[in-house]
């Protein structure tokens, strides 16, 4: 008899859609050949730099937030995904031009390309639920796409795989007042150089990695810089262009801004370094039981699938994670779902399990637009998935590398990136010259 090849839908292109479209195309005994739906005309998702801000041509808005200077905050040593390395001749820390490269020759090496959709736009994901004659029920999947040249087409999947990131929707919070400030408002996702902004007062909101690389990159461009922000103040060396403060909480009607600690300042430019919001015009929410907001996707069992509907899966929505290597242990265990290899429990039983973990966090006093975060719950978390699908764990080296890498960041932010390492072994990297 034979057996029908599960369809599997790819939304997006950039590394976790590369990473889902390698594994389905891996396993041909199981599995049809993927279709990956791609917004713009090239993969890479966030690492494909763009020049310009605001539209494309097609008028969508622009999908990458990467500045022309950006380099990695990681080393290539704990980026790669596991079976597929950078160029050892690489420095550890590199321009965002060298990931773009990497993810266009895991592409290549793995054959991915006949499989992408460019330039095609996801409209709807539907589930269908059928019974089938045993009286089990059975979901698929209509997607509704729409090429450059507006021709619609609506396709049936067994799964669908969400891989279309959450760094492209700017969040900004609201600051009463707003529209009293004279001077340039923007987010850092419309960010691309620091020159433009020489010899100009900047306050930058927001103190994590991009409003801290951002306001190094301003001050050495000679702009004044106050990082405004809510966290304990930083003790490691800064430029002297930047001065530290707290969080802007108005702006007077003369256009000055207020801070929490009741002072107030001038500045031509505030730029949100604020994160981004968890946006899927695509989905609905209300019907596969979850509740999209900015900072968070619930329930969702395992960070991956939404309980009522087990065959669709988020990659990589977590925050503070080792990407690539975390990308590659969610897909692993979603298509050890799909194939049978993995049993799950009952829609009620995930559900209750989700919601558990949430509450969890939340009586660790953790703030809702935090929970998405797992920092050092990762480690755990993708030794469950690879325990439970049964493929080998992240290697140690792999956590103790990026440690310390964490650990260099907090005392040298301006200077971490001229270490270069090598891994050694499963379990130890080393310093080289």
């Amino acid at each position: 008899m034979l057996t029908m090849l599960r369809r599997v839908a790819v939304v997006g292109a950039g590394a976790a859609g590369l990473c889902v479209a390698r594994h389905v195309l891996s396993r041909r005994d199981t599995f049809a050949p993927p279709v990956v739906f791609e917004l713009t005309d090239n993969i890479g998702g966030t690492w494909c730099y763009d020049e310009r801000v605001g539209t494309d041509d097609n008028g969508r808005p622009i999908h990458s937030s990467m500045y022309r200077n950006l380099r990695t905050n990681l080393p290539k040593e704990v980026m790669m995904f596991p079976d597929f390395p950078f160029d050892p001749e690489l420095n550890s820390f590199m321009p965002h031009q060298e990931v773009q490269r990497y993810l266009e020759k895991y592409c290549q090496n793995h054959n991915i390309r006949p499989h992408i959709r460019f330039n095609t736009v996801v409209e709807h994901v539907v589930p269908v639920v059928v019974t089938t004659e045993g009286e089990e029920q059975r979901t698929t999947w209509e997607v509704t796409s729409c090429d450059s040249s507006g021709c619609q087409k609506t396709e049936t999947f067994d799964s669908v795989f969400v891989c279309s990131g959450h760094y492209s929707d700017p969040h900004i919070p609201d600051i009463p007042g707003i529209e009293n400030f004279k001077g340039k408002v923007l987010h850092s996702h419309a960010y691309r150089c620091a020159e433009p902004f020489s010899g100009l007062s900047v306050v930058v909101l927001g103190a994590k990695a991009s409003g801290l690389d951002i306001s190094i990159e301003l001050a050495k461009a000679g702009a004044q810089v106050t990082l405004s922000h809510r966290r304990p103040r930083l003790t490691f060396p800064l430029p002297s262009g930047i001065q530290q403060s707290s969080p802007v909480v108005a702006v007077e009607e003369d256009g000055n801004l207020r801070f929490q600690d009741g002072s107030v300042a001038a500045a031509d430019v505030l730029m949100f370094c604020t994160g981004y919001n968890f946006t899927y015009t695509f989905l609905d929410a209300d019907q596969l039981g979850l509740e999209i907001q900015d900072h968070l996707v619930s329930p969702l069992y395992r960070f991956l699938m939404p309980p009522a509907f087990p065959s669709l899966f988020f990659i990589g929505i977590c925050k503070i994670i080792c990407p690539f290597p975390h990308f590659n242990c969610q897909v692993q265990f979603a298509l050890a779902v799909l194939d049978g290899s993995v049993t799950l429990p009952s829609a009620a039983q995930m559900e209750e399990e989700a919601r558990r973990k949430l509450q969890e966090k939340m009586e660790q006093v953790i703030q809702q637009h935090h929970l998405m975060i797992l920092d050092q719950d990762q480690w755990e978390y993708c030794n469950t998935l690879a325990r439970t699908a049964g493929f080998p764990p992240l290697p140690t080296v792999i956590r103790s590398l990026y440690e310390e890498v964490w650990r260099q960041r907090r005392v040298h932010p301006e200077n971490y990136r001229r270490l270069n390492y090598r891994l050694i072994s499963d379990t130890q990297w080393e310093l080289i010259d």
